[in-house]
């Protein structure tokens, strides 16, 4: 885990990692370079150098960030809507040409980096961790059956999306979100998980 700087520390970090972000937006991660990063942020480069090295564990500590915000699992009241809102949320993440140029930036810098590549996991780990409230509450509802992977649930909520993200290049939109939670629902339902 990183540590937390404070005072100056902490406002250069926010304004790099802010900086780390908007590079990804307006430029992509093939073009995202620790110069662009620093002037963005409005630092010397050698300060951003000298604490982070390389455009790879910029985007690894921008990863460790968003992993260190806490997310609340949607509570809609029923699995189902849970998971049709975790799915839409990650529609969201992609659907939008401003946003989706930071998640996919993000996960194509750990196809390039080990250090990238551990702190995507631990990201998600992170959020699965979070979204397994989703299948707990299901559970007690008496909606999933007991001892249901919650990981997997989410796993496999959350897969056909970044399959048409990553792989197919198909446009996600709130249909797929729906689809996705539902046949997960119904795997989990069945006993699968």
């Amino acid at each position: 885990m990183t540590t937390r700087p404070g005072g100056r520390s902490a406002r250069v970090r926010d304004a790099v990692l802010d900086a780390v972000h908007a590079e990804l937006t307006e430029r992509g991660y093939p073009r995202l370079t620790v110069e662009n990063v620093a002037d963005r942020a409005g630092v010397h480069k050698t300060t951003v150098y000298r604490r982070w090295g390389s455009v790879d564990v910029l985007v690894a500590d921008a990863l460790d960030r968003g992993r260190d915000v806490d997310w609340p699992a949607p509570d809609t009241g029923a699995v189902e809507g849970d998971l049709i809102a975790l799915a839409t949320e990650v529609v969201d993440a992609f659907a939008d040409p401003e946003t989706r140029a930071v998640p996919i930036g993000l996960v194509a810098a750990a196809l390039h980096s080990d250090r990238a590549a551990e702190a995507k996991r631990a990201y998600y780990d992170a959020r699965h961790e979070a979204a397994a409230a989703i299948a707990a509450r299901g559970v007690e509802r008496g909606e999933l059956p007991p001892g249901v992977d919650a990981r997997e649930l989410v796993r496999q909520t959350c897969a056909p999306i970044f399959y048409r993200v990553f792989v197919s290049g198909e446009p996600v939109d709130r249909a797929t979100a729906e689809r996705a939670a539902r046949a997960a629902l119904a795997a989990a339902r069945a006993g699968v998980f």
